[in-house]
């Protein structure tokens, strides 16, 4: 069993900064691709950024210069530093990992967090 645990999200003006935190915890023998996903109300779920273990990075053409994924592996956490954000990027926003356990290679979600940009 694993678990991934978000944090981080909140209320913040337009052009504010927040930072999201995924931890991954369970039974956990090395994880691939980490990412962020996002899904707004009436929209489908889409990647925002995705990292690789070795620290390849991929982003959404939306957050590009303005956002930056990075994580620890030793601690199997992913981040989400989020700069200048706006409204329409008002989010629940989904913790995603690509895990090899003792049962096999499983993908897993976190259970989200709210980010709110107020105009």
């Amino acid at each position: 069993q694993v678990q991934l645990v978000e944090s981080g999200g909140g209320l913040v003006q337009a052009g504010g900064s927040l930072r999201l935190s995924c931890a991954a915890s369970g039974s956990i023998f090395s994880i691939n691709a980490m990412g962020w996903y996002r899904q707004a109300p009436g929209k489908q779920r889409e990647l925002v950024a995705a990292i690789t273990s070795g620290g390849s990075t991929n982003y959404a053409d939306s957050v590009k210069g303005r956002f930056t994924i990075s994580r620890d592996n030793a601690k199997n956490t992913v981040y989400l530093q989020m700069n200048s954000l706006k409204p329409e990027e008002t989010a629940v926003y989904y913790c995603n990992a690509d895990t090899m356990t003792p049962l096999g290679q499983y993908d897993y979600w976190g259970q989200g967090t709210q980010v709110t940009v107020s105009s």
